[in-house]
């Protein structure tokens, strides 16, 4: 059977001919609350410093005509976006979509060689970057020999800037104006992007996209590892984006004066905390656009400490939390939580991986007076596909990754091929406006994917009759560690990279807190096995070994924290394909027995 949401979507809201910053900065949505034209839109945590609207327009206009004038940013070319939370982070999303080209963001944790991989994938023009993301930055640009004058450097307000001299004289800017460490900021292509720029009438001339064009007009190439293989460009349009927050608005009834103000998700006057990455589909569309959109300000925690998150929620009196299971699980362990007042906290979105019923439960009672539950999305489907309804006002059911937003159709297949009815699991397979293109230059990928409009997401779900969705498995072999997706098979790759390493299977163990750690089963070359297995401390030695061969290169969340253990085989099937169901069942056992016996050395 095809489920549908029990909401339907208004006919006309949905609008196909604006770009994300014309729809977001300049025009009046029906279903938009009206809020005062002081209210700030971006605050800062670390400093305080308000961005309002007049602010936000007047940044964003200045940018994208230095983006235009001073490096020849056009239509279509790419730009990335290498940063933590900044209050100039949205800036430069929305410049670089006002000029009609396309943003790529990356996670601000990347490694040199992870960098180096999205500037190739993406063939980027320019890349902003942060200052503590400089040196990762700079070593990517050599390795593909990316002109160090096409890096501009965001200022974070709680830095001061420099006015030293510069070396880039093609833009023609003055020594006066700001640097860092001799790259343009982006405050000085702001300004002159505002004054002489504009004063001369160089003006960039914004597209008017027609009827229909926002459909496959490309805002964003979001990395995702989808189901296999490194992390892949997952091509988004400006419609997606759009329809997904107008989807969100119209099943929570944000405009609607008919809906008791008490029973009302957003409020005017509440606050809600950036403190998710905005990098992540998560992030840069629910937090960032869905805040924005329903006149929520937000106020930007540049980097997650939870001392910081407990601190920014009182200081600012933060009403609405989007946050992980890891940040849940921490509010109800940590003894910290006990020392603030938490009490005017509203609500509590969990998404990202599924939350136990545990710790759902335990946050209710933290949080007394804060309507919890859970969503599901990801990257390919930006982003929300389901979300707890209005009418569960005191929090979602127990385990329900909620129901579908309005606009959006879902099919259970099972492993036969057949469509499942109420309460029989299969894969979840999503159809509607807010579905990604396809993966950028990757028609394999995109055929697994992206079939005849529809997305399959390699989740096997079931629903209930009351169109509550339950999540069941991961069918797809994607590890969720906070949150972050983290492909086996580019980890396996790397692995094999190894001198010492002859075939590897990496599977994701859980963890409490983490949702998953990776954890790998590594054959050794029949020499290196010989010497890794003599001694405890030559295996150990060469675990160390291994791992730091992962955590040079890679991200910090991809490291092996599940551990490694050393095997004969990787168990596969006959065409080759590894049998992780096999591996996750000898890691319970090994984890078990290292329990009652953790001096054991494992033998091959």
């Amino acid at each position: 059977m095809i489920f549908t949401s029990n909401v339907q979507l208004p006919p006309g809201v949905l609008r196909d001919d604006l770009t994300i910053p014309q729809f977001i900065l300049d025009s009046q949505h029906p279903l938009r609350p009206q809020r005062g034209n002081n209210r700030p839109w971006l605050i800062d945590y670390p400093t305080g410093r308000q961005y309002d609207a007049e602010e936000v327009r007047n940044r964003v206009f200045g940018l994208s005509n230095s983006l235009y004038n001073a490096y020849g940013i056009r239509e279509n070319d790419v730009v990335i976006i290498f940063s933590p939370n900044d209050i100039d982070f949205p800036i430069a999303v929305w410049a670089v979509h006002r000029v009609g080209a396309i943003a790529s963001c990356s996670n601000p944790a990347y490694t040199e060689f992870e960098l180096a991989h999205q500037v190739n994938e993406t063939k980027a023009s320019l890349i902003i970057t942060h200052p503590g993301c400089f040196a990762a930055t700079k070593a990517a640009a050599a390795k593909f020999n990316f002109p160090l004058d096409r890096i501009v450097v965001i200022s974070p307000p709680s830095r001061p800037f420099h006015t030293e001299s510069h070396e880039f004289r093609s833009l023609k800017l003055s020594p006066s104006e700001y640097t860092i460490d001799n790259f343009v900021t982006l405050d000085a292509l702001i300004d002159k992007g505002l004054t002489e720029y504009n004063v001369e009438g160089k003006v960039f001339p914004e597209r008017r996209l027609a009827k229909g064009e926002a459909k496959t007009k490309l805002a964003f190439l979001s990395f995702s590892s989808g189901t296999t293989g490194k992390p892949k460009a997952v091509a988004i349009s400006h419609y997606s984006l759009i329809s997904n927050v107008i989807m969100t608005a119209t099943y929570l009834r944000i405009n609607d004066p008919t809906f008791p103000w008490e029973d009302r998700r957003m409020r005017d006057g509440d606050v809600s905390l950036g403190v998710l990455p905005m990098f992540h589909i998560y992030g840069l569309v629910v937090v960032l656009h869905y805040n924005i959109f329903f006149g929520l300000p937000l106020v930007v925690l540049p980097k997650y400490t939870f001392t910081d998150f407990l601190t920014s929620i009182v200081k600012y009196r933060i009403t609405h939390l989007w946050i992980v299971p890891p940040q849940m699980v921490s509010l109800v362990k940590s003894p910290e939580t006990k020392k603030y007042s938490l009490r005017h906290v509203r609500m509590v979105m969990g998404g990202a991986a599924p939350i136990s019923n545990d710790v759902e439960a335990k946050l209710r009672k933290i949080l007394p007076n804060a309507n919890v539950g859970q969503a599901y999305g990801m990257t390919e489907t930006p982003a929300t596909i389901t979300m707890w309804p209005l009418e569960q006002n005191k929090g979602g059911t127990p385990g329900s990754a909620g129901r579908l937003l309005p606009g959006l159709k879902a099919k259970v297949v099972k492993s036969d091929g057949t469509l499942a009815g109420y309460g029989e699991p299969g894969e979840l397979v999503v159809h509607g406006p807010s579905m990604a293109l396809r993966y950028e230059n990757n028609p394999k990928a995109s055929a697994e994917t992206f079939v005849d409009g529809w997305v399959h997401t390699g989740d096997e779900v079931l629903f209930h009759e009351n169109g509550d969705m339950f999540i069941v498995d991961r069918i797809k072999e994607i590890i969720k560690v906070k949150g972050f997706q983290v492909a086996p098979a580019e980890l396996e790759g790397h692995l094999l990279s190894h001198p010492a390493v002859s075939d590897a299977g990496v599977i994701g163990y859980p963890d409490e807190y983490s949702g998953e750690l990776p954890m790998a089963f590594v054959v050794l070359h029949s020499s290196a096995a010989r010497r890794a297995l003599r001694t405890p401390r030559d295996t150990e030695r060469y675990k160390k070994e291994i791992a730091k061969h992962v955590s040079d290169h890679k991200v910090r969340y991809k490291w092996l924290d599940g551990g490694i253990e050393f095997v004969r085989t990787i168990p596969k099937n006959p065409s080759g394909k590894i049998l992780r169901r096999v591996l996750r069942d000898q890691a319970k056992a090994i984890k078990e027995k290292n329990k009652a016996q953790p001096t054991v050395n494992p033998k091959l």
